[in-house]
């Protein structure tokens, strides 16, 4: 059985222990796992001993090298999306249909004006679930952008410059994750000189340069085939202090405890906790605040969380980050900021 059956089959379960007759997926991610389409404008209406991909005729062709074997329907031009989707839930006279809580309100809107005859239930999570636990597969794939991204930079690294921008190094990473095998980068690199460390999701700058201090933070990842790596490096390049090893000590040992914590039955709380108290026995606690680690797969965040509030549990196939940090603040609306995975 392929890849993409299995996958169907353990969500017809979930739909099994469900009171709906039928479960509509509009998240392209999550279509994207459960049938290999790597197209767009397109949801499946996945029922107990069926399901169907709604589409339209610019992927045609595309659906049948894609999903050969699977069930499609293709909507009229001029026929919205969401109009051939409820025809079809008619024509199959289910009288219950969950879908992914995450449409906007517009669309539910429309689904109920659609389908006045069918109850709607919105669930959350039912396929991110399956897609935290990853096969052999995805763990290799996993492994590839990581090893991409590490060779990334490398180049970059071999190749920076004092009169270097934040943009510079940017765009040289986004350059060298492609060289290196990453159809596209994870998120849009980020780049911070100093201060602007502090800022966990920098937009580099045209103006600040390396030279304008003694580190650097990058925080890149390379995206495959759709699979996604998610690093963060801080290049001294210039003076270490002995305040910033101290930082850097603090933030390894506590990323070290983290990790020598996770193992199946654990949950993200208590690993999250692992790394916080050596953090906060290190006298830096108020500086750390945010969660953490997350799941990265076809998402760059996604299950399972692990941060103070999370009852997430893992599981065998579970792929997590590791990143604590801390924070220290200098002056209003600056401050510098030291990561480490």
């Amino acid at each position: 059985m392929e890849q993409w059956e299995r996958r169907r089959e353990a969500l017809r379960r979930t739909l099994g222990e469900s009171e709906a007759d039928g479960f509509l997926v509009t998240s392209p991610t999550n279509v994207r796992y459960l049938t290999g389409f790597t197209g767009d404008s397109t949801v499946l209406v996945f029922g107990r001993d069926r399901e169907t991909l709604v589409s339209d005729g610019r992927f045609t062709t595309q659906l049948e090298q894609e999903c050969p074997g699977l069930a499609v329907n293709i909507r009229p031009s001029g026929t919205e999306l969401v109009r051939a989707m409820a025809d079809l839930v008619e024509s199959l006279g289910w009288r219950s249909l969950a879908f992914e809580a995450g449409c906007t309100v517009a669309e539910r809107d429309a689904m109920a004006g659609l389908l006045a005859g069918t109850g709607l239930i919105a669930v959350r999570g039912w396929v991110e679930k399956l897609r935290s636990v990853k096969d052999e597969l995805e763990i290799a794939a996993i492994r590839e952008m990581t090893r991409c991204a590490e060779r990334a930079f490398t180049m970059v690294r071999a190749g920076l410059r004092p009169d270097d921008t934040e943009k510079d190094v940017a765009d040289a990473m986004e350059t060298a994750l492609r060289r290196c095998g990453a159809t596209v980068s994870s998120f849009p690199t980020i780049v911070a000189v100093g201060a602007r460390a502090a800022l966990p999701h920098a937009r580099p700058t045209r103006t600040t340069r390396i030279r304008d201090d003694d580190f650097v933070l990058i925080d890149w990842g390379a995206s495959g085939e759709p699979y996604k790596s998610d690093l963060t490096r801080v290049v001294a390049t210039g003076k270490v202090t002995s305040k910033f090893e101290t930082i850097y000590r603090t933030v390894l040992a506590a990323q070290e405890r983290a990790i020598a914590a996770i193992r199946p039955g654990a949950t993200g709380h208590e690993i999250d906790a692992e790394a916080r108290s050596v953090i906060e026995e290190a006298g830096f606690g108020a500086f750390f605040d945010h969660g953490v680690g997350h799941g990265i797969g076809m998402d760059i965040h996604e299950a399972p969380r692990i941060r103070r509030d999370s009852k997430d549990v893992l599981e065998p196939g579970n792929v997590i980050t590791v990143e604590p940090g801390i924070y220290l603040r200098i002056g209003a609306g600056s401050g510098s900021r030291t990561m480490f995975w």
